[in-house]
């Protein structure tokens, strides 16, 4: 019997960096991603079936540096920076192994030069993270409405308004402008930062955005190749 986790397939997507993703999956719904399979695992036979569920779990791999000793307590974006939580209540990255899981939802299953790949959407990974294992999602004993949300539930989400001028948008390819506006409108800073004058960039689909915030408004500034 095997103990040891297997990189069973890497997903492709438009976040080259951590800076930008999606803090969890289906936040920005058309976030795309292709999973390529490795060799061992492009049997076709391992795919059958899979085309009938609408949505799947994901599980994959933080690309963190693990600390040495474990940390019982850490320090969730969303509360600031300024509390802790125990770990195993929040969905932090720093934990003792680095597994997480995401719900994506499946659009296709496409033949390619590299087998089979799953076309899903709602990813939060960043491009070529590996994965472990891919299980379906079953709305009859996965789906929970009206469940308790702890601490989250107390914690305001707005999005920004972006304003981005036509001679930066006309860069960014048409396929791509929708799903960069719901990404920056989702605030990519860090919470706990707030400098009306500070610049921010991240890396998308192959472009640098340069942006700032005030007052609730998001000002894309430049766009590079």
């Amino acid at each position: 019997m095997k103990d040891g986790l297997e990189v069973i397939a890497r997903i492709r997507t438009d976040f080259d960096e951590k800076f930008g993703v999606p803090r969890q999956s289906g936040l920005v719904e058309e976030a795309p991603g292709t999973i390529v399979f490795e060799p061992k695992y492009r049997t076709p036979d391992a795919l059958k079936g899979i085309e009938g569920f609408e949505y799947l779990w994901v599980l994959w791999r933080f690309d963190v540096d693990l600390p040495d000793s474990f940390n019982a307590t850490v320090r969730p974006p969303m509360l600031g920076g300024n509390e802790t939580m125990g770990v195993f209540a929040t969905r932090s990255p720093f934990r003792p192994n680095r597994i997480a899981m995401s719900s994506v939802k499946l659009i296709e299953v496409r033949d390619s030069d590299e087998g089979k790949v799953l076309m899903v959407s709602g990813v939060d990974m960043r491009d070529n993270t590996a994965v472990y294992d891919i299980k379906p999602y079953l709305a009859y004993t996965d789906s929970h409405p009206g469940a308790r949300g702890g601490f989250t539930e107390n914690v305001t989400r707005k999005r920004l308004s972006v304003i981005i001028d036509d001679a930066a948008a006309s860069i960014i390819p048409a396929d791509k402008r929708s799903e960069l506006i719901k990404v920056l409108e989702m605030d990519p800073r860090p919470r706990y930062i707030d400098d009306p004058e500070r610049e921010y960039g991240i890396s998308f689909a192959g472009f640098n955005i340069k942006f700032n915030v005030s007052d609730g408004i998001l000002t894309v500034k430049e766009v590079m190749k």
